[in-house]
């Protein structure tokens, strides 16, 4: 499974989001500068996120845009999925009830198929935008550098 800029650049984004608009909404401009993303492209990614119901656009002077549910609440299958639609590296008619594949009544590597895409998906269910802020936050820096003297580890 390889995912696209949208899945990436729409996770830092997220991520971003989650951590400065605790206060007041954060624009567009302000997330692509400090993530180095394009805006028009941001743009694209965040009107996806907002269908998915994941972000609030506020528009005004001080507008911007803020997370839709706490970040706890949101994973990253949510954002991924938003994003680059279903996460299955495999799709397999073997798997699916309606599926017309011929041999599914024998094929053993469906097995193999779904046991990958449920660990996929699994996976990202269980990581929470709150533990990535955390992260971002551990990860400070002094003088351009990391400070790993602010991670638990």
């Amino acid at each position: 499974m390889k995912l696209s800029t949208k899945g990436k650049y729409g996770l830092r984004a997220l991520i971003d989001l989650a951590q400065y608009s605790e206060d007041s909404p954060v624009s567009i401009t302000s997330i692509a500068r400090r993530q180095d993303i394009s805006e028009r492209y941001l743009e694209q990614l965040m009107s996806k996120l907002k269908k998915a119901g994941l972000v609030k656009s506020i528009r005004g002077a001080n507008g911007g845009y803020v997370l839709a549910k706490e970040a706890k609440d949101i994973s990253v299958g949510d954002v991924l999925r938003a994003l680059e639609g279903n996460l299955e590296p495999v799709e397999c008619a073997g798997l699916d009830p309606e599926g017309e594949c011929k041999g599914a009544d024998s094929c053993v590597t469906k097995y193999v198929w779904k046991r990958i895409n449920d660990s996929i998906n699994q996976t990202v269910d269980e990581i929470w935008l709150n533990q990535l802020v955390t992260e971002s936050k551990c990860l400070g820096h002094t003088d351009n550098h990391l400070d790993y003297t602010k991670c638990k580890n």
